[in-house]
């Protein structure tokens, strides 16, 4: 019998909502799952394998072959990923930025890194103003990731109108409203700014390219949800003369409550910000993390846990615990019910106040390092 298909699962740049199926998603994005050959030739050239990497949490991507091949010819990628400034930064956008970090580390490359502060206005109930204010914030929270300053370039699409606008309606020529409709529903109630925008979204997958007038691959790392943006990009830039950008793609940190959509800053509950002290994270994890724990103590010692969506052991899988063979201890230990979930619990609590405590202590000296980052043209 066919497996039922999740039907409430909606995965966009705007909305993610339903329980996820990443095996569906990439049947119907046409992506290409990250399987041993490549995870071979990476490590070729990085001597070791990213935990997300070895964990299958970056899982999949466009064209990674392609890019690593044109690496060893010498012909060297750049980095591009961003963040829409509308709000605190949590954990599911650090966990993609660190992943980002280590490949800038390992494959000693620039990273362009794009703040949207336009699609941000466009698309919330906030004023101009407040995305400004946003924008500084998050970036505190990018430089205290630890990109080298040297060869990451912040980019703020208004800041940025100079060199970016004339580069986007290039592609916004290419662009019809009937491509924008398909790729993410939307309708003649979206205001003319949002469906202008992703033309902006493609800007620095080539402008590298255009600041060095040459044709340079370009690497995005993201989360899923955006695909739809960049494989609207890969369409158009081969038509404006440069090379489709590759990407690598992961799939979401589980919001507190459970395995359906993903972490979200706008809801307290939902997520863990870069700024909640070590109070905050005890009570959220104890208070709202989905435990895969049995309802007495009895039956969990007698039946086991189930890491598979318990959201505290999913934590440290994708962001907090680095050693497998601990994590697979942990793994054994709640699944036999050795481990109980209080236990775990605290545990976890532990390791993300551990990490962000290294990360505040570098986001407080950030403000005087900001004109470093800026992309100076």
């Amino acid at each position: 019998m066919a497996e039922k298909e999740n039907k409430d699962m909606i995965v966009d740049p705007y909305k993610v909502e339903g329980e996820v199926d990443y095996e569906r998603l990439i049947r119907e994005f046409g992506l290409e799952k990250i399987d041993d050959k490549i995870l071979k030739k990476i490590k070729k050239h990085t001597g070791e394998l990213h935990p997300m990497l070895r964990r299958g949490i970056f899982f999949a991507g466009r064209d990674l072959n392609w890019v690593l091949d044109e690496y060893e010819k010498g012909n060297k990628f750049f980095l591009y990923t961003g963040c829409g400034p509308s709000g605190p930064i949590h954990l599911g956008h650090l966990m993609v930025w660190y992943f980002t970090k280590w490949l800038q580390d390992k494959f000693n490359v620039d990273l362009y890194f794009q703040f949207t502060d336009d699609e941000k206005f466009l698309y919330k109930d906030l004023s101009f103003e407040e995305i400004e204010k946003w924008t500084e914030e998050n970036m505190l929270d990018v430089i205290a990731v630890g990109f080298n300053p040297k060869k990451t370039h912040f980019i703020i699409d208004t800041k940025h109108a100079g060199i970016m606008y004339p580069e986007a309606i290039k592609v916004a020529k290419k662009i019809t409203f009937s491509m924008i409709k398909s790729s993410f529903g939307f309708n003649e109630s979206n205001n003319v700014g949002s469906i202008f925008y992703t033309s902006m979204q493609a800007v620095p997958a080539f402008l590298p390219c255009v600041l060095k007038n040459k044709k340079i691959p370009c690497l995005i790392p993201h989360a899923i949800d955006q695909d739809p943006h960049f494989r609207l990009t890969r369409d158009i830039l081969p038509k404006l003369g440069y090379y489709k950008p590759a990407s690598i793609q992961c799939s979401f940190l589980t919001p507190l409550g459970g395995n359906v959509g993903k972490m979200s800053s706008s809801e307290a509950m939902k997520g863990i910000l870069s700024t909640d002290t070590p109070a905050e994270v005890k009570n959220k994890i104890n208070k709202y993390a989905f435990s895969g724990g049995r309802d007495t103590l009895e039956e969990h010692k007698r039946l086991g846990g189930n890491p598979n969506v318990d959201v505290s052991f999913q934590y440290l899988k994708y962001l907090f615990e680095e050693d497998d063979d601990k994590l697979n201890q942990i793994e054994r230990d709640y699944k036999s019910g050795k481990l109980m979930t209080g236990e775990l619990k605290k545990y976890t609590i532990d390791k993300i106040n551990a990490f962000l405590a290294k990360h505040q202590e570098r986001r407080k000296n950030a403000k005087k390092l900001i004109n470093e980052f800026m992309l100076k043209v």
